[in-house]
């Protein structure tokens, strides 16, 4: 019997997530995006070259994202005092409360999960992740060699 490659697992499982964390997220006229980045940004500010990566997002994503989010209240951008090339993201009031929102719906999914497994399965859960993601960053099917020909 065929199974379901590992990849399209995570693709559609991810989707659900996504669709999930979008659907709370409107309670709070946001976006599961803005909820990710308030909870990426530190209590002191977040470098703004710092919270792509951090996200897992491209530059002209970020930035729009960014705008949206300084456009809302959310966030401020201050000059980076230690970098003057850089901008610290600083949460605003309102951005604090709103992090506080998703850091709710993130906790009680997570709790929500964490209720319905074992310890065991749990640490399976992460062994596998923890392979994919070591597999992904080693994996190259095509090499020079190969397409030299």
């Amino acid at each position: 019997m065929r199974h379901e490659t590992f990849e399209s697992a995570l693709r559609s499982t991810w989707q659900l997530v996504s669709k999930m964390y979008n659907k709370e997220a409107l309670h709070f006229d946001s976006t599961m995006a803005m909820g990710f980045a308030l909870l990426s940004i530190d209590p002191d500010g977040t470098p703004s070259t710092n919270l792509g990566p951090k996200m897992g997002m491209e530059s002209t994503s970020l930035s729009r994202l960014l705008n949206a989010m300084e456009e809302r209240g959310l966030i401020n951008r201050i000059k980076n005092p230690n970098d003057g090339r850089g901008v610290l993201i600083h949460l605003t009031p309102f951005g604090k409360e709103n992090r506080e929102n998703s850091k709710t719906v993130v906790l009680n999914f997570n709790e929500r999960i964490d209720n319905q497994l074992t310890n065991e399965k749990i640490n399976h859960f992460f062994e596998v992740i923890e392979c994919i993601r070591e597999t992904t960053l080693n994996f190259e099917h095509y090499n020079k060699l190969n397409t030299k020909k």
